[in-house]
């Protein structure tokens, strides 16, 4: 029989729900009292537990970061091109870990979730949340899985932000720091597109201040346009143009004509803001670009990455392409001078790509030539540690 899957793929995966009844103190002062996390693992972890690795998501991420939810689904996890037997994130060698993290809304505690105090769901009521507190969740859902060290924590975006963040909350739980097309801290510009974001949310009549639940309703429209803000900074100008073009999708320039003209990137746009409308959560998208904005790796450590990363005892990987202006090579380039200054072990590679922010989660072969190369060499190590430990 066949499967029908592809060879390199993790196949069929059944996310499952972790319960936490300890409480979870947050940055805010705030108490979670308990919480929960949807987690999807693949790959199978050694009697040592030295193969272990974290994924972390971006913004709009989730714990399906690779396979197949059912024989007739037709779209993989959204990190498949990476993680799989084979390829760069191998789960013929590694016990992969993905989650949805708190504030989530994919299973995890978060605005949609119940309030066990109200008996309603958290909604606008949820707590302020920084990548801290996802590292504290994340080491005690480690500790549940068995695990005392990641062979590998593991982020692009957003989720390199939570990678670094591991690295110095945890220095002595994580081996390797893969950082992807992530950066230190946001440009005020980054803030800036984040902010148009929210007030396009916010505006939307059917938000009710955040209590839309409540009303029965969702902003709809408002989280659309929040969606094709992000989504246009993600892109290229160049793939834009090449994908797009100027290119009409109804009407025509000729005189005379009536019907009202629209462009092909005007069509794609509110297709890829009317997806997102149906899958993802107002009150979340606010919560996570907040998380974006507040994270400041250095800001604890009289604002020196230099003294920060001095905390650090793993090695690093930092990655950048070439077009990506969201989270430019300038950022990560900053991350490596820390690195080296603080002399910690750290292999950059800046990526030549067209395909903007976006280039992180797409096929390239030299980005996966070098994100495999480095992830073979934490294979091999995390397989001397098992014959160590007998």
């Amino acid at each position: 029989m066949t499967t029908p899957f592809p060879a390199n793929s993790v196949g069929l995966v059944t996310p499952h729900t972790i319960h936490f009844e300890e409480p979870l103190e947050l940055a805010c002062g705030r108490v979670l009292p308990h919480y929960q996390l949807m987690v999807e693992t693949y790959g199978e972890l050694n009697h040592a537990a030295t193969n272990a690795v974290l994924i972390c998501h971006a913004l709009s991420g989730h714990h399906h970061a690779a396979g197949y939810h059912s024989p007739e689904d037709r779209k993989p996890g959204w990190w498949d091109n990476y993680i799989g037997p084979g390829k760069a994130i191998d789960t013929n060698r590694f016990f992969v870990v993905a989650l949805n993290n708190i504030g989530g809304c994919h299973g995890s505690t978060g605005p949609r979730t119940e309030n066990l105090a109200t008996g309603k769901p958290w909604g606008r009521d949820f707590p302020p949340l920084r990548a801290r507190d996802w590292v504290h969740s994340q080491a005690r859902l480690a500790a549940k899985l068995g695990i005392n060290q990641w062979a590998a924590v593991v982020g692009g975006s957003l989720g390199g932000m939570n990678a670094m963040r591991w690295a110095l909350e945890y220095p002595d739980r994580v081996r390797h720091c893969v950082v992807i097309a992530s950066a230190m801290k946001l440009s005020a510009q980054n803030i800036a597109f984040n902010e148009l974001a929210r007030s396009a949310i916010k505006s939307d009549p059917d938000f009710h201040d955040g209590d839309y639940l409540s009303h029965d309703t969702l902003p709809r429209q408002g989280l659309a346009l929040a969606r094709m803000i992000g989504h246009v900074t993600y892109l290229s100008d160049e793939l834009m143009g090449t994908r797009f073009g100027r290119e009409l999708r109804q009407g025509t320039f000729e005189r005379g004509m009536e019907q009202p003209i629209e462009f092909q990137v005007e069509s794609y746009l509110r297709h890829q803001g009317d997806v997102f409308s149906e899958v993802f959560d107002a009150n979340t998208y606010l919560l996570m670009t907040k998380i974006l904005d507040y994270f400041d790796l250095a800001r604890e450590y009289d604002d020196d990455p230099v003294t920060a990363f001095r905390h650090a005892l793993s090695k690093f990987l930092v990655i950048s392409f070439t077009s990506d202006w969201r989270f430019s090579p300038e950022r990560s380039r900053e991350i490596v001078d820390a690195l080296i200054a603080a002399n910690r072990d750290v292999v950059y590679a800046n990526i030549e790509s067209n395909l903007g922010h976006d280039a992180f989660l797409l096929p390239n072969a030299r980005y996966e030539a070098v994100f495999k190369s480095y992830m073979d060499n934490v294979a091999r190590e995390s397989e001397q540690l098992l014959r160590n430990a007998g």
